[in-house]
């Protein structure tokens, strides 16, 4: 029986009930603490990454699953699944290597390459999560490779996201402020909002003078972008699940809600913003998830 297969990697911050209940296949990544390597979501959580993270001198670095993974993972799959199609969709090529690892995976598979299709998500955490779960369920449903990867394609152009950063302590560690411009917007209690372009680039969206006036920035943009429809929410949180409720809570006053789904910002996000964050995903509401 021909079965398709949707597989990602571990930056999806994909809830693992989630994942567990659609069968998506997850390769990790691994998180570098010094010397020490971890499988990202594997052998360690994202609380114990928040943990490690303050107390870390230097900030860890990421890497994508070698080629070699992917090509481990495609193989076993196919080899166990005889009919099956495998969709892999990953993080942004703008911001990793993890989609060409997996295409060059692919590329190494001796037979049934063109049972593989790699997606680039353009887009990072649960802003692509959400395609990774939709895929599922399409799949569950039993609709076709191609139905799947065009359904993919349509919530795509749909969904927003926005991140709120606590502080800019990470942000400038990883040399993407100065500590001059670090200083002065920590004084003045600046909360950057970032988001990601089409092209599935990270990019400053806009600010705000404490959290109060940046929730209420994001919560405009999002009535921009939405346009009053009915919505499903995804926030994503730094290991603090009581800040997401609340975040959540304050949408409900502006938006009808449909589906509302917490998730925990992984090790590749958390890596650049650090604790405090929070990731606001959003699409209309209607058949996708």
């Amino acid at each position: 029986m021909m079965r398709t297969i949707i597989l990602t990697d571990s930056t999806a911050d994909i809830p693992q009930e989630i994942a567990d209940r659609l069968g998506i296949v997850i390769v990790p990544l691994t998180v570098m603490f010094g010397s020490t390597a971890y499988l990202d979501g594997i052998e360690m959580s994202a609380a114990q990454f928040y943990s490690e993270l303050v107390r870390a001198d230097e900030l860890p670095t990421t890497s994508q699953p070698s080629p070699a993974r992917f090509l481990e993972t495609y193989t076993e799959l196919l080899e166990q699944y005889p009919e099956s199609q495998i969709i892999s969709i990953h993080l942004s090529s703008g911001v990793s290597g993890t989609y060409q690892s997996a295409l060059l995976g692919k590329s190494m598979l001796e037979k049934h390459e063109d049972r593989v299709t790699v997606m680039d998500s353009k887009s990072a955490s649960y802003g692509y999560g959400m395609l990774v779960v939709y895929a599922a369920e399409l799949a569950a449903a039993g609709q076709s490779p191609t139905e799947i990867i065009q359904g993919v394609e349509r919530l795509g152009e749909r969904r927003c996201l926005y991140f709120l950063v606590d502080t800019l302590e990470y942000l400038q560690k990883g040399g993407r402020i100065g500590k001059a411009a670090a200083m002065v917007g920590t004084l003045l209690n600046i909360k950057p909002i970032l988001s990601i372009d089409k092209e599935g680039i990270i990019y400053s969206a806009d600010k705000a003078r404490g959290n109060k006036k940046a929730t209420a920035r994001i919560i405009e943009l999002l009535e921009r972008d939405l346009k009053g429809q009915k919505i499903n929410i995804a926030v994503g949180h730094t290991a603090d699940r009581s800040a997401a409720e609340a975040f959540v809570a304050q949408l409900a006053e502006h938006f009808e809600l449909s589906d509302q789904i917490y998730t925990e910002l992984g090790a590749v996000i958390g890596t650049h913003v650090g604790p405090g964050t929070i990731g606001i995903f959003a699409w209309p509401a209607g058949d996708e998830r």
